[in-house]
């Protein structure tokens, strides 16, 4: 009998062992997390603007980076800046090399540099291109840079997603970058190794890489168009995570709805950048500062955020949020008021008439709004500020464009009304105002009717190459207080990056640029 025993005891303890193999063998961990877009990568050229910056920043580096504690080393470990201001040397890492083996030294980054510089008309909107000297290679591992003048932002700047990133020589042409690339050998954490154009685009985890790997092996990007059709196959586990600012994200209603239903996980950025109206200053009706004003007071931004942006976001009282470098003016906020409103319009010879609009010399008070069509909630907001601006006599027409055509539109001047949205940290204020310098931009057409743009466009041009401290302070408060006497545009809220993503995915982040997910720092839990 005790033989026995021992012997069903052996068969048990075995039983146990296998038992337990093969639990341990069914333990998986995966290895890739399948985000969903609405846009393919495009092409990820890092020192052009057609790709979709998230693309970019997985694959190329910049000397420094921005964080929410400031600048921050990254491929350079250190640097010294010359009393005068014009003298960056850069101490570089000494062990990072591109993702096709060739070495990241100052030769590199200066030729990456002279290749920008090669370029400068098509980086005007930005100063520190336009103050860049001279490239320097000092030795193997130090570069400098050399500037026309000092500028305050060029360790922001050089952190930006682009065109300050690193791509090796090797995929030059013709030794320079502007008439394209041969490949996409940067430093980062990820490797593109596939795309499939408008479909997907597969990036691996770069074995070679410098810093800490990343978590997950792949990343899958998936191109989904139709904002619904991304919820149906998030809901279907087709995709782990949806990221982005408005462009990328399900509506605000979806969003809510999963976040009550428990079964995603869903999270919110601090607030990053400015959501306004753009009023054309240079068209015939808006050339009338009265009309403008007017319809800053008749836009009720509350309902809004509370109705369309489902109290997401918070109401704008100017263009720029007071925790915005050299943005805290106290600036008068124009809160909601219709009586004022029709005070103003009155005031400007636009009577009401009985059929509930207003005229003026046998003119019908008559706008037009157009938004990207693309944008999960511009449409929604359009109709609340249509239904706004005919409570006081003013006609609206709402026209949804695909983002292409949107863009033209910004560019020709050719609108009355059209959404705007900041760069958010860490272009503004300093990128985002001296963008508005450039015609290609909405900001600049709708200004081009203002008596002082000429000043203002100078001004912003000093401001970029003040070194003292409270001189910049005063001139900020110059530009930012005339824009908002001039109320050139409507500030709605301040917008926010969102995220959707199962709940076994961990590590989900957000970087202090809405344009950038972090992907490397996310991982899935043991299924």
């Amino acid at each position: 009998m005790r033989l026995l025993n021992i012997g069903l005891l052996s068969i048990l303890f075995l039983l146990l062992l296998v038992s337990c193999s093969n639990s341990e063998s069914n333990a998986t961990v995966r290895d890739e997390i399948v985000y969903a877009s609405s846009k393919d990568i495009r092409n990820i050229h890092p020192h052009l603007y057609s790709g979709e910056m998230a693309a970019q920043n997985m694959v190329f580096e910049s000397l420094v980076i921005n964080t929410e504690d400031g600048i921050k080393p990254w491929l350079a470990e250190s640097w010294d800046i010359s009393e005068d201001g014009l003298e960056y040397t850069f101490h570089l890492r000494e062990d990072v090399i591109f993702s096709d083996g060739e070495k990241f030294n100052a030769e590199a980054v200066k030729q990456n540099m002279d290749a920008i510089m090669d370029n400068e008309e098509r980086h005007a909107w930005l100063d520190l291109v336009n103050l860049m000297e001279e490239n320097i290679v000092v030795d193997e591992y130090t570069y400098k840079l050399v500037l026309k003048h000092p500028y305050y932002p060029t360790l922001t700047e050089l952190g930006l997603t682009r065109p300050f990133r690193f791509l090796s020589p090797n995929d030059f042409v013709d030794g320079m970058t502007r008439d394209g690339i041969s490949g996409y050998s940067g430093t980062g954490p990820w490797v593109l190794s596939e795309h499939k154009e408008n479909q997907e685009a597969v990036f691996t985890a770069n074995k070679d890489y410098w810093g800490e790997q990343p978590k997950m092996n792949t990343v899958r990007w998936k191109v989904i168009p139709d904002h619904q059709t991304i919820l149906l196959a998030l809901e279907k586990g087709e995709v782990d995570l949806i990221f982005g600012s408005d462009g990328d994200m399900i509506d605000l209603d979806s969003f809510s709805a999963l976040e009550e239903q428990g079964e995603y996980v869903t999270a919110i950025s601090d607030p990053i950048a400015s959501r306004a109206i753009l009023l054309n200053s240079n068209r015939p009706i808006l050339g009338d500062v009265e009309v403008r004003e007017a319809l800053q007071y008749a836009v009720d931004k509350q309902s809004i955020a509370d109705g369309v942006l489902n109290g997401s976001e918070s109401v704008a009282p100017a263009l720029l949020s007071a925790t915005v470098p050299y943005s805290d003016l106290g600036l008068v906020e124009r809160k909601y008021d219709p009586d004022k409103a029709s005070e103003l319009l009155e005031n400007a010879g636009w009577k009401l008439n009985n059929d509930g609009y207003r005229y003026k010399d046998g003119e019908k008070l008559e706008l037009s709004l157009h938004y990207n069509s693309d944008n999960a909630q511009e449409k929604t907001i359009s109709e609340y500020i249509q239904h706004d601006l005919k409570e006081i006599g003013t006609e609206l027409h709402i026209t949804g464009e695909q983002k292409q055509a949107f863009l033209d539109r910004q560019k020709s001047g050719e609108f009355d009304l059209q959404y705007s949205l900041s760069w958010g940290t860490p272009y503004d204020p300093q990128s985002y105002l001296s963008s508005w310098r450039i015609p290609a931009h909405g900001d600049y057409q709708a200004q081009t009717g203002l008596d002082r743009k000429g000043w203002l466009d100078e001004t912003i041009t000093d401001l970029m190459i003040e070194n003292d401290e409270s001189n910049r302070e005063a001139m900020y408060e110059e530009i930012l207080t005339y824009i908002h006497d001039e109320a050139v545009y409507i500030p709605l809220t301040y917008s926010r990056t969102k995220a959707v993503y199962r709940p076994k995915l961990q590590g989900v982040t957000f970087n202090v640029s809405q344009y950038e997910v972090p992907f490397e720092k996310m991982y899935f839990e043991t299924e």
